[in-house]
């Protein structure tokens, strides 16, 4: 029992966060009691801020305040290529190596069987619908997938049926390197193994 109600408050909303426990939780409340008021009330607003104003890009499923976001919009970057990924921390993972230039596309999570997860839950029906853009020529304005999806069971398991969905439409599916541990997740993958992975990816059969 702690001395104040909201203190308990406090620390009973931290430990949901990911990898937070009691004691960490703990040294985080006692950390914000002792900072300067203004830092800890700016912190507040950053997270009310967040959750109020930061919502989905309806073009490629990433998190993003307008709509569409500001990658969908930079005319710099390259339309062809359209890297596939699970989460939109992988889009951040990826931003970092600064090596892609392309759009993305994320699918709100992978394939998993026993978590119940089919692909009518994952954004594929969109991705689908943006390989039916075309330029003024008629030619489709996307030319290769990259699929970046996780290096694990249900990572794999969306890469093989979405390299299977795709194949037959005539655009190049390649797959990234195996460059990132098996098991691992994109988003806390290092800057220099993630752009490797991206380099020396395969186009799939």
């Amino acid at each position: 029992m702690y001395s104040s109600k909201y203190l308990e408050q406090l620390i009973e909303e931290l430990t949901k966060l990911p990898s937070i426990g009691q004691k960490s939780a703990q040294r985080l409340a006692l950390h914000l009691l002792r900072v300067p008021k203004e830092d800890a009330l700016r912190l507040a607003d950053s997270i009310r801020d967040v959750r109020e104003r930061v919502g989905f890009c309806g073009q490629c499923g990433n998190f993003s305040e307008e709509d569409p976001c500001r990658i969908c919009r930079d005319p710099q970057r390259a339309s062809g290529a359209v890297c596939v990924v699970e989460q939109p921390g992988d889009v951040l993972a990826f931003e970092r190596t600064g090596q892609f230039r392309g759009r993305y596309h994320v699918l709100g999570g992978a394939l998993s069987p026993l978590e119940g997860t089919s692909p009518e839950q994952l954004r594929i029906r969109e991705l689908l619908q943006r390989l039916r853009e075309t330029t003024a020529e008629g030619a489709s304005v996307i030319t290769e997938i990259i699929l970046a999806t996780n290096p694990n069971v249900n990572g794999e398991a969306t890469a093989l049926y979405l390299s299977k969905l795709l194949g037959p439409l005539g655009v190049k599916v390649t797959r990234i390197a195996r460059g990132v541990p098996m098991g691992s997740d994109l988003e806390y993958s290092d800057l220099v193994t993630l752009a490797r992975a991206l380099e020396g990816r395969r186009e799939v059969e």
